[in-house]
């Protein structure tokens, strides 16, 4: 995701990937609302087919309606985490990334003005120079380890089981199904294949090299449910944990971290590869412009400020969550009492929000339009020459000021920037009277679909923001 935000904001960015090729394993099923959006953002939306929603979800195994908020849903179903990577990489290829597979990164340097990296791959040992380097490593990040970023928290308690498991007739199983030793999941994938997750209570974590062999975690289904699957034919299988860490700072000088390998956690709801994608499109327009002379470095301090809190609340709900579904019967009052407050239209939105990513406010200067700071919803628009929308004028990954009242003063200021930021007149289409853009004149939109000045409703005028987020006018 980071490789082809890079190339829409213009600069040249080399992916170095340790597998020799994907390995088909689709942990996470599906994507978040947030995600969603993003993916059709960026016009990668199509690439998965026909997606269906739902609207049920769970937090910590309790149902939640996420309906509760307008336009919102769980997320996307039945999408597995390997078509997932398979559409990404097709897309950052196709716009020009460099990927290398079977090249493992062995060492770095943060020289000050560049980055030596060592690599060793098929061809042996070589080093490479570059501007910057961010780490998408993975919660054993080596990137992470050799910045000396530091990595504060707690390691996992116990070990937990995945498998996708073919010719077994597997009862259908809630997430968090608690039995007397633990908790299980299972849902069938089509195809035959069903998955399962086995929580087995009082399993130490352990530090695997490789996955656990299936007769394993079959012994541990059958201790749980009873149910012998020895005889099933393994698809593939893991191991996970319960960790939570989360480092300190989300960049050293030249060297940044993504996704898990700046913070790791229980993989409660899914959560995990959408927060990860979502630091990459936050990360991917700033970097961009920094390199490329648009905007001064101190943009890429943003990166921090925006998604640590961010990477901070993805830690305590999952926490919350594991404690809901992995503890035993003594948990059982705080689970009947939070089945009580779920009933609350307020409780549901807020733990929707949450859990969805649609929640998420950046702080900008001034202001208290509840636009101001949030995502950009989705709105149909009417120019001169036809329709279009705001999610359609985000695919290229540029700014958006959009001129809803035909403002020639509005245009007229933002034309320093029209190199970088796209100046849109266009009318509202259909938009509901009491909608979040409804008393707008003109909006200023991230790169990565984020309100950064609305008027009326900011306190900071319009060529301060866009010279806060977009650099100096030409």
């Amino acid at each position: 995701m980071l490789a082809g935000e890079l190339r829409l904001g213009g600069v040249d960015v080399m992916v170095l990937e340790q597998l020799p090729q994907r390995t088909g394993e689709s942990r996470g099923l599906g994507f978040t609302a947030r995600t969603m959006e993003v993916f059709d953002q960026r016009g990668i939306l199509p690439a998965f087919g026909p997606v269906e929603t739902s609207t049920q979800g769970h937090f910590g195994g309790r149902p939640v309606d996420f309906g509760v908020l307008e336009g919102a849903h769980y997320g996307v179903k039945a999408v597995p985490q390997s078509t997932t990577e398979s559409v990404l990489e097709e897309w950052a290829l196709g716009r020009g990334a460099e990927l290398l597979r079977g090249h493992t990164v062995r060492a770095l340097t943060d020289e000050g003005d560049h980055v030596v990296v060592e690599v060793e791959g098929p061809d042996g040992p070589r080093s490479l120079t570059t501007r910057y380097v961010v780490g998408c490593d993975g919660g054993r990040s080596t990137v992470r380890k050799a910045a000396g970023f530091d990595f504060p928290g707690t390691s996992a308690s116990r070990e937990m089981f995945l498998a996708d498991i073919r010719g077994c007739e597997i009862t259908p199983r809630p997430i968090g199904e608690t039995v007397p030793l633990g908790m299980v999941m299972s849902a069938p994938l089509g195809d035959g294949v069903d998955r399962i997750i086995v929580c087995e209570r009082g399993a130490p974590a352990r530090r695997r090299t490789g996955p656990p062999p299936y007769q394993e975690v079959a012994a541990a289904w059958q201790r749980l449910t009873g149910q012998d699957i020895s005889h099933g034919e393994p698809v593939w299988v893991s191991a996970f944990g319960d960790p939570a860490r989360q480092v300190s700072a989300y960049r050293r000088g030249r060297v940044l971290l993504a996704g898990d390998s700046a913070h790791v956690h229980l993989p409660a709801g899914g959560q995990g590869m959408n927060v990860s994608v979502q630091d990459s499109v936050n990360l991917g327009w700033k970097l961009a412009a920094v390199v490329s002379g648009r905007a001064p470095a101190g943009l890429l301090d943003t990166y921090h400020e925006e998604r640590h809190p961010v990477g901070r609340r993805l830690l305590m709900n999952t926490q919350a969550q594991g404690m809901l579904f992995l503890s035993g019967d003594e948990m059982q009052p705080l689970r009947d009492v939070l089945s009580e407050l779920i009933r609350y239209d307020e409780v549901s939105r807020h733990l929707a929000g949450m859990v969805s990513g649609l929640d998420i406010r950046y702080e900008v200067d001034g202001g208290d339009h509840p636009l101001l700071g949030m995502r950009m919803p989705h709105q149909e628009l009417v120019r001169a020459h036809g329709k279009t929308s705001t999610t359609e004028l985000l695919h290229p990954a540029r700014g958006v000021l959009l001129d809803i009242a035909d403002d020639a003063e509005v245009r007229e200021a933002a034309t320093g920037w029209s190199d970088r930021v796209d100046i849109v007149t266009a009318s509202l289409h259909d938009a509901p009277p009491q909608g979040p853009l409804s008393d707008a004149r003109a909006v200023l939109v991230r790169p990565d679909g984020y309100v950064a000045w609305i008027s009326p409703g900011s306190r900071a005028g319009l060529t301060e923001a866009l010279d806060r987020w977009f650099g100096p006018a030409r």
